[in-house]
């Protein structure tokens, strides 16, 4: 399918549209669609200059508009727009059309893209962000009957979308249509791109699944016994039967002083494998690379909780590494750990049960209004989860 997404600028122009068009295209080329960009100004994109919303000529066009004024040069404007869109869309399958449809930042472009919809056969997807008609920011900008009153009547070969259930009321009612017609479709996030992660960690979060399961717990140690990691993997174990699905990531590696700690590697290993689903619950990412500056920031970041069991420490600096991340922490109740976290922290005795300890973590994370937020962003707002529940289908009706 050859698809064209349109808009006044794509980036490196900043702006929440702009970011959306770079997700998208992204998305889209990822999964073989051919992509074109139209625009009036950005990169990777084929530039019309007379369709960015700051063109000089444009900019004095619309302040006449503004005024109520539909001057001569209004109309060559719509014209000349009319047939680079023409010339540019040979080819496409579906329009994407960024705000266009609904603003009138370059109106003498919406009118351009209204003819071209109305008489040829274009399917157009109108990604409605605002709307010039239903803004008080905007009322001295509109008027009645042409050419502003193409931004609230439906268009035909038409298929609308918004970026919310708040704007599909508000563009049911202003276009007079039923809201079940309009489809819903958020922007979204990556959260490799967001924290703008290192390879290492970008490839971890493919290839390991990081953010699959949560909670995700932190445990910053080097393999050794008095780390107590086998009281970690028994909390997460018990952690499931809460009706969580936890993540433990054990970031460092071998103790390197004493030999006999590849033999606890392996016996943690096997206490892991008690579990059917051990493969994916417990990481040891000595197994998978080194851990350098970089990726263990983004581990901090990305991270629900620091899990730190050891049974002797004497200090514990990821203590102090999860408060600057301002991770939740879950610690032994021994000295070291309470001298430096005091009462901020959430303490566990050495001998307390794994299950009694895993029910504490639980009631937390249930009541903690962060960590619920950053779930339903990861499960609902992924630009993966996006483009396959919402964005697909869409495309999908035009296959």
């Amino acid at each position: 399918m050859q698809i064209a997404i349109l808009h006044y600028a794509v980036p490196p122009i900043i702006g929440g549209v702009e970011v959306t068009i770079a997700a998208h295209a992204r998305l889209l080329r990822a999964r073989g669609y051919a992509v074109k960009l139209i625009a009036g100004r950005g990169d990777d994109a084929t530039i019309l200059p007379e369709i960015d919303s700051r063109h000089p000529r444009v900019e004095r066009v619309q302040r006449e508009l503004n005024r109520g004024v539909v001057s001569a040069e209004f109309h060559a404007l719509v014209q000349e727009i009319f047939g680079a869109l023409e010339n540019e869309l040979r080819g496409v399958d579906v329009l994407i059309a960024h705000n266009v449809v609904t603003l009138h930042k370059n109106l003498a472009l919406t009118v351009a893209l209204h003819q071209l919809v109305a008489t040829r056969a274009l399917k157009l997807i109108a990604w409605c962000h605002d709307f010039a008609w239903d803004d008080p920011v905007y009322a001295d900008d509109v008027h009645a009957g042409a050419p502003w009153d193409v931004m609230k009547q439906v268009w035909r070969n038409t298929k609308y979308v918004v970026v919310s259930e708040a704007r599909r009321q508000d563009l049911a009612r202003l276009l007079q249509l039923d809201a079940a017609e309009i489809a819903v479709v958020p922007p979204g996030l990556d959260a490799a791109e967001f924290f703008q992660v290192s390879a290492t960690t970008a490839r971890w979060l493919r290839e390991l699944k990081l953010f699959d399961r949560a909670p995700l717990f932190l445990l910053p140690a080097r393999v050794t016994r008095r780390k107590n990691i086998e009281l970690a993997i028994d909390i997460v174990n018990a952690l499931r039967d809460q009706g969580y699905a936890p993540r433990l990531v054990v970031m460092g590696p071998l103790g390197p002083h004493n030999p006999s700690n590849r033999a606890y590697l392996e016996e943690l290993k096997t206490r892991a494998k008690r579990n059917d689903n051990a493969e994916t619950d417990i990481l040891f990412l000595q197994e998978h690379g080194d851990v350098d500056d970089a990726t263990r920031r983004d581990l901090y970041a990305l991270a629900d909780a620091l899990l730190f069991p050891s049974a002797r420490e004497g200090f514990g600096i990821p203590i102090l590494e999860a408060g600057l991340a301002r991770l939740p922490i879950f610690c032994a109740d021994i000295p070291p750990f309470r001298e430096s976290a005091q009462a901020d922290a959430n303490y566990f005795a050495l001998d307390e049960s794994p299950h009694e300890i895993a029910r504490r973590i639980a009631d937390f994370f249930d009541e903690d209004a962060r960590y619920q937020l950053k779930q339903r962003v990861r499960q609902t707002f992924a630009w993966e989860q996006i483009f396959d529940a919402r964005l697909k289908p869409l495309l999908d009706t035009y296959a």
